[in-house]
């Protein structure tokens, strides 16, 4: 591999002048002239940066200690440096204190930690018996915190973890001993809850909830995760205790609400950082096309993942602690052993051992020591999932790549934010991948840097989410008709009926009780499939694991599987015993799986009937079928070879938007039989990249089909629905903001200089078709038929709103109950983007 430049020797060890001379303590140069020094060399035809964003300091605002703040802690925390807390701090503690919940969101690296630590140590001081629950998303934050909360406590205190991780003969020590429990909402739903009895000299004395980096816990992950929250709640009442929540989160829209939609009950949000933050210069990049042609002849980018591995080279050549953040496990262990292999060509060996990869799937061990030496220095450059986006406290580091767009603009800035702890200025380049979406926020900086953060889109009433967890809180507890105000008033009644005449639940005089045998199997990670082992089959061991719902298509027979620098290709396949066994192999291919989908109308809820064209919301059945994979070149994609799969169908029932167009419409669009199938594709693709814009999504998490005539809808159709059972709520927020979804749409397909479509606006990497057919210039007019329409629809009635659309009420936008749709049409949502 090359680098993207000629690399100027880095500067000696030892101090350094910055550029107004002050003294620096390494050679790392701050952020602005690390840029510039990345891009010396780069001849200005090749120049990748399309925009430079300068993000100012923030000076601190600081309020003394509470006067409740013990003496001891307050020391303890003086000697770590902590002077006096930060504004948004001591509000956030003081409400907590004074028995309000809580939620601080502000930006990454502000101290939110100890918002929640003086509460709660200051209250585990004053009353022994007192204890705190605190849950978090990953292990590796767990893990951190629970050092920082170690080194804090008083010795009776005794914070310890309970999670997966936890040898089982340490488990009741925890339970019957630790008084600040570190754990995560899988453990709590699986280990805790179920179990109450043994914990309920525990639960009858949790003072505080702590619910770290709460904007992670969003779509059916999170809607699941807002029912054992009131399930724990639920239970902490039956033994007398009422926890007081404190909830921290990155910056996002509407934090009280998202919180309070959570915890399931009213939470008050402290927002204004009063941290210092260093400047930062923070690159929009985009890799160049090249010469090499991709499917169907289509122009391809340099990949995103060969200019990240570049300048993690380049970083680290320059000493600067860099995380290179990537979308896949695959590309964390890909993006590492390039910049190793350039280190390693630099003739700097010693450099290239300080460059790791840090993702999911990893053994507990393996995890543990790649944490240690990041925090220590002793690993450079890191390649990582967002594993790490909440994972440890890494002081000092000078820079930050993000390989494509991370699915929502909260992980952009909580990952981006990761640079510049070491009061600084860091450097933070987003390298666009060869995607709609990447492509359209590299040419659009406004949609990053002008634009508030989402708000977090959950759905709890979500009836294959309501239904298992009434059922885990049954198991628990008997249900009583009080307690289903707490899990969705209506929907829950409605849904408790359902499941009783379904035999899961028997009712009694005294309430709604568990009929079924053990303890309800509910997965709140979402799709239902358990996690598929990777076995290595000469000597049996454990590599690590890939998600159930994404094996068929990753860890298939014949599939090549990558683990820490070491390529493996899959032997066999077991779906029924969720393994999959590899030998050791390096071929010069990669495979990339094929599918079949097919999806059909249920139920239609609104519909906005326009002209020619119709937008609907509603339910749909969709079902997936990998049924090939091929083997492609690396480097250049060229298909090798094609070989059949017989794996097992996949049904999924959930929400979709989707768009209808008559004849007419068609007529005006100017595309014939031939064309029209890939003037759609097209349209579906483009709009499925885009659509993480406007929810808090990635397109990994939509799926979508289009056709010239669906049989439920008997016409052209473009669907984009959900990727999670029962719906994740996106498909919504589609149909809310349905103009500004196409026209940014319709923008990134018509500004992208391929001639016939490309990955950077038609093609997409996760199509089952092979990206056959598409008609780039068929899609634009497709939309501006369709924009066109929205366009008068709104002359005519006013703009939609989203609040109207998301709302079941009546509006004063052209939306119709669906029982006045004939035929039920399939989906489109109405978009509302600000930018």
């Amino acid at each position: 591999m090359t680098a993207l430049h000629p690399v100027r020797p880095a500067p000696p060890p030892g101090t350094d002048a910055g550029s107004e001379g002050r003294a620096r303590p390494t050679g790392v140069l701050p952020g602005a002239e690390l840029l510039d020094d990345l891009l010396a060399a780069t001849p200005e035809e090749e120049h990748p940066v399309t925009h430079v964003h300068r993000m100012p300091v923030r000076e601190s605002s600081t309020l003394p200690w509470p006067a409740w703040v013990a003496a001891d802690l307050r020391a303890r925390l003086e000697e770590q440096g902590v002077t006096a807390p930060y504004r948004h701090q001591v509000e956030a503690a003081q409400l907590a204190h004074d028995g309000t919940s809580v939620v601080v969101a502000t930006g990454t690296a502000s101290g939110k930690s100890l918002a929640y630590q003086l509460p709660a140590l200051s209250r585990l001081a004053e009353d022994d018996r007192a204890c705190v629950l605190y849950l978090a998303p990953t292990k590796a934050l767990a893990r951190d915190q629970l050092a920082s909360v170690a080194a804090l406590a008083g010795p009776s205190v005794r914070p310890a973890a309970y999670d997966g991780d936890t040898a089982m003969e340490e488990r009741d020590w925890v339970r019957r001993h630790s008084r600040w429990i570190v754990t995560n909402p899988d453990m709590l739903h699986r280990g805790i809850l179920p179990a109450h009895q043994k914990w309920s000299s525990t639960l009858r004395r949790v003072a505080y909830v702590v619910v770290d980096e709460c904007h992670a816990y969003r779509g059916v992950f999170g809607s699941h995760v807002g029912h054992v929250l009131r399930r724990l709640r639920r239970i902490c009442r039956r033994y007398g205790a009422e926890p007081v929540f404190v909830l921290a989160s990155a910056t996002v829209s509407d934090p009280a609400g998202a919180a309070g939609r959570l915890v399931g009950a009213p939470v008050v949000a402290v927002t204004e950082d009063g941290s210092p933050r260093p400047g930062a210069t923070f690159a929009l990049w985009e890799p160049p096309l090249t010469e090499r042609l991709g499917e169907h002849g289509a122009p391809l980018r340099r990949s995103a993942a060969h200019d990240a591995a570049s300048l993690l080279a380049d970083l680290v050549e320059r000493e600067a602690r860099t995380l290179a953040f990537v979308r896949s496990r695959r590309s964390a262990e890909s993006v590492a052993d390039q910049a190793r292999r350039v280190l390693v060509e630099r003739g700097r060996a010693d450099l290239a051992a300080r460059v790791d990869s840090y993702r999911g799937g990893y053994l507990p061990e393996e995890r543990r020591e790649l944490e240690r030496a990041l925090s220590s220095g002793e690993l450079l450059g890191v390649a990582t999932t967002n594993a790490l986006e909440l994972g440890i406290d890494i002081a000092g580091l000078d820079a930050v790549v993000l390989a494509g767009y991370p699915g929502t603009l909260a992980s952009l800035w909580q990952q981006a934010g990761r640079a510049g702890r070491a009061q600084r200025e860091s450097l933070v380049v987003f390298v666009a991948r060869d995607d709609p979406l990447d492509h359209y926020l590299a040419h659009h900086p406004r949609a990053v840097f002008g634009r508030p953060v989402e708000a977090t889109v959950t759905d709890p009433s979500n009836p294959y989410v309501l239904g298992p967890q009434l059922c885990c809180a049954a198991a628990e507890l008997p249900l009583v008709p009080a307690d289903l105000a707490e899990f969705g008033g209506p929907a829950a009644e409605a849904r408790i009926e359902e499941l009783v005449a379904e035999g899961l639940l028997r009712r009694r005089p005294t309430g709604w009780y568990w009929a079924g045998r053990g303890r309800p199997d509910v997965d709140i990670r979402g799709d239902g499939h358990a996690p598929v082992a990777i076995i290595e089959g000469a000597t049996g061991r454990l590599l690590g694991t890939v998600d159930g719902g994404a094996a068929h298509s990753t860890v298939h027979t014949g599939a090549l599987y990558v683990h820490r620098g070491e390529t493996f290709v899959v032997d066999e396949y077991d779906v029924e015993e969720a393994i999959a066994v590899v030998h050791p192999e390096s071929p010069e291919w990669t495979t990339v799986a094929r599918d079949v989908t097919d999806l059909s109308v249920v139920d239609v809820d609104r519909s906005r009937r326009l002209r020619t064209v119709t937008a609907h919301t509603g339910v749909v059945d969709v079902v997936n079928q990998v049924v090939a994979y091929q083997r492609r070149r690396q480097g250049t994609g060229e298909v090798l070879a094609e070989f059949p799969l017989d794996l097992p169908a996949r049904q999924l029932r959930t929400r979709a938007v989707w768009v209808t167009l008559d004849e007419r419409a068609v007529a005006r669009a100017e595309v014939d039989d031939a064309t029209l199938p890939g003037a759609l594709h097209a349209a579906e693709h483009a709009a499925i990249g885009i659509l993480p814009l406007l929810a808090t999504c990635d397109r990994w998490d939509l799926g979508g089909l289009s056709t010239a005539l669906h049989p439920d809808t008997g016409v052209a159709t473009i669907f984009v629905y959900d990727g999670h059972p029962g719906g994740a709520g996106f498909a919504e927020r589609g149909f809310a903001a349905l103009r500004r979804w196409l026209q940014a749409t319709r923008a990134t397909i018509a500004s992208c200089e391929c001639e016939s479509g490309c990955p950077s606006c038609v093609q997409s990497p996760k199509c089952g078709n092979g990206n056959d057919p598409l008609d780039k210039a068929g899609a634009v007019r497709v939309l501006d038929v369709v924009l066109d329409e929205l366009a008068a629809a709104d002359e005519r009635t006013g703009p939609a709103r989203d609040d109207d659309l998301l709302d079941d009420g009546a509006d004063d936008d052209p939306v119709v109950e669906a029982a006045t749709v004939a035929p039920p049409a399939a989906d489109v949502r109405e978009d509302d983007l600000v930018f």
